[in-house]
């Protein structure tokens, strides 16, 4: 038998782990960290109860950014598709809430049904009625969406999803401006409870309605908590959802690969129906939970919440769940000191100008793994 010549052994040239650019990158992005750390700790030290108020501030807005970038960072780890129009559903979410308090007063009917119901748990469920009913209509929004507008283009290539995704976007902010819809004016939002104030100087006390709290106190408001505390529950039950149930396995499934996914017995359409609704459904509760906090609703109110959310889950690698939060967290505090500390035209130059960093210095974000190739 001839014997099996032994192939040709190739030169490969040794190629440089990293280019100069890149070290350069590294050495600005350090520079930068540096450079803010110094400025915030400088002015920690010379007025902390400013600080302490302007970072109460920035976790405030951050946690709301949270809610919704979960919805970009779980459709795009399906997808690959980055839903412009999440943020219009956003908004859609706290004209519901407007509507269910203003016309049918929802959040009054368990004192209206029930009698002798106490006055708190009332609130309670009439909250809570408001927020439900909320997050139903986004969902099926949100459903209705991407049956119509991103399903008949899941083959097509990614730019023709995104063109559309805009698309729906626009539509949804002009089709609310229209005066016989939600209409372009700036609208008080009327809240379904109190949202009660406390200042923190030498002890804590609550703030009267009416009078302004002392100088140099920390403020901080009942609205502020249940942000936090929604927000912190909502990680916990998507990643519950995520690694511990059948829905989760799925999700994961076809975020791999959806050809295998299908050979397996997974029906890949549902599951992205699925993503679509539960993401809508928190932008939903974000959007109640910020119009809560600011008072004020108006037909394009979700555009830069949606634009720095987006930013948030690029930051904190997209596709990752926890990256999304941490993400929200820093984009809460990048705003709220740029307003508190610079001036506050620039907390939208700033929030840009960090996306554009993140993308120079790690493309994949801070919990993001650089995409492998499938054998």
């Amino acid at each position: 038998m001839q014997q099996l010549s032994t192939p040709t052994q190739m030169v490969i040239p040794k190629v440089k782990n990293r280019a100069p650019l890149a070290w350069v990158g590294q050495f600005f992005f350090i520079a930068l960290g540096l450079l803010v750390v110094y400025i915030l700790g400088s002015n920690l030290i010379d007025n902390s109860i400013l600080f302490a108020n302007i970072f109460i501030s920035g976790l405030k807005i951050g946690f709301v950014y949270a809610l919704i970038a979960l919805g970009y960072t779980m459709v795009y780890g399906i997808v690959k598709l980055i839903n412009f129009a999440h943020g219009d559903v956003f908004m859609v979410g706290a004209f519901v809430s407007y509507y269910a308090i203003t016309k049918i007063n929802l959040h009054q009917w368990p004192s209206a049904v029930f009698t002798g119901i106490s006055p708190g748990l009332s609130i309670v469920i009439g909250s809570l009625s408001v927020i439900l009913l909320s997050m139903i209509v986004c969902t099926i929004l949100a459903v209705t969406i991407e049956r119509v507008a991103y399903k008949p283009l899941r083959d097509a290539p990614r730019i023709a999803a995104l063109i559309t995704a805009i698309g729906v976007s626009f539509f949804l902010e002009y089709f609310g401006a229209l005066n016989f819809v939600f209409s372009p004016r700036f609208i008080p939002y009327e809240q379904p409870f109190e949202v009660v104030t406390w200042y923190i100087k030498d002890g804590i006390h609550r703030v009267v309605p009416g009078q302004a709290p002392p100088d140099g106190s920390v403020l901080i408001s009942s609205i502020l908590l249940i942000i936090m505390l929604a927000s912190i529950l909502v990680q916990i039950f998507l990643q519950f959802l995520v690694k511990r149930t059948k829905i989760g396995i799925a999700m994961r499934a076809a975020s791999y690969d959806k050809a295998a996914a299908r050979l397996m017995g997974i029906d890949v359409d549902s599951v992205i129906s699925f993503t679509f609704a539960i993401g809508a459904a928190f932008a939903g509760l974000g959007g109640v939970l910020y119009a809560i906090a600011y008072s004020s609703i108006y037909s394009q109110m979700g555009i830069l919440p949606g634009l720095k959310a987006f930013i948030a889950a690029v930051m904190g690698g997209i596709g990752s769940i926890p990256g999304a939060f941490v993400g929200a967290m820093i984009m809460g505090q990048a705003e709220a000191m740029t307003m508190g500390y610079i001036s506050t035209p620039m907390r939208d130059a700033v929030a840009f100008s960090i996306l554009i960093i993140v993308l120079l210095i790690r493309p994949t974000g801070i919990f993001g793994e650089p995409e492998k190739e499938k054998a």
